[in-house]
């Protein structure tokens, strides 16, 4: 394999030191809370082949539009406001697709509202994940996914707990409770955490005199829609 290609992940622990990987881009890598590269493209040569449809409901800068075009696989991405030409006006609860029409659904969501992307009405990066309705909103993309995904279709949704204020959420816990009443489990990554603006000394420091602990990973977690008994 090529020096310009990532590397095939065989464990559940995936560490990435860069956004990007290759000579171009691949989406944003300035883009707040953009998606790391790697995860998409092992992602895809785990749970696709080429000319496999793969739908990112939010899709952020792009990144998943930009690893599919590169490994030929048929991509839509849908997002409550475009970032750019390519991707589709929509929201990820109601999305303009038939039923069973995708192989793979890829979702990185906000998982409170620690970044603010927009001022969207709709925006469900706009709720903290303190408030119920955060996962309510979550729960219609959930069923929404399932919806559009084919029988033996995958989804990988990449999500993080949230520390703030002395106040633990575990986001990633209460995400997959939510599939889990949608789709069958395959397996949980770990994602190793890097270029987070409280990875410096000063946020370490702090963390060791006030016994609280920084977010180092976020969840990876990997389903799949089998047909109802």
């Amino acid at each position: 394999m090529s020096e310009n290609y990532p590397k095939f992940e065989t464990t559940t622990l995936w560490d990435f030191p860069t956004q990007n990987y290759g000579g171009t881009p691949h989406g944003n890598n300035k883009y707040s809370g953009v998606t790391p590269a790697f995860i998409i493209w092992n992602v895809l040569h785990r749970y696709t082949k080429e000319r496999d449809l793969v739908v990112d409901p939010m899709c952020g800068s792009g990144t998943t539009i930009d690893v599919c075009r590169e490994e030929n696989r048929e991509v839509l991405g849908f997002d409550i406001v475009p970032y750019r030409k390519d991707i589709k006006q929509a929201d990820a609860r109601n999305l303009p697709l038939d039923d069973e029409v995708a192989e793979f659904v890829f979702i990185d969501s906000p998982y409170s509202d620690n970044i603010r992307y927009n001022d969207h009405p709709d925006n469900i990066g706009n709720i903290s994940c303190e408030n119920p309705q955060f996962f309510e909103e979550l729960d219609k993309v959930a069923e929404e996914a399932h919806r559009i995904l084919k029988i033996g279709g995958h989804i990988a949704w990449l999500i993080a707990d949230q520390a703030k204020k002395e106040k633990f959420i575990p986001v990633g816990f209460k995400l997959y409770y939510i599939l889990e009443k949608y789709f069958k489990t395959i397996d949980i990554i770990c994602v190793t955490r890097h270029n987070q603006t409280s990875n410096t000394p000063i946020w370490h420091q702090r963390a060791r005199k006030y016994n609280f602990y920084l977010r180092g990973f976020k969840y990876l977690i990997i389903m799949q829609k089998r047909r109802r008994k």
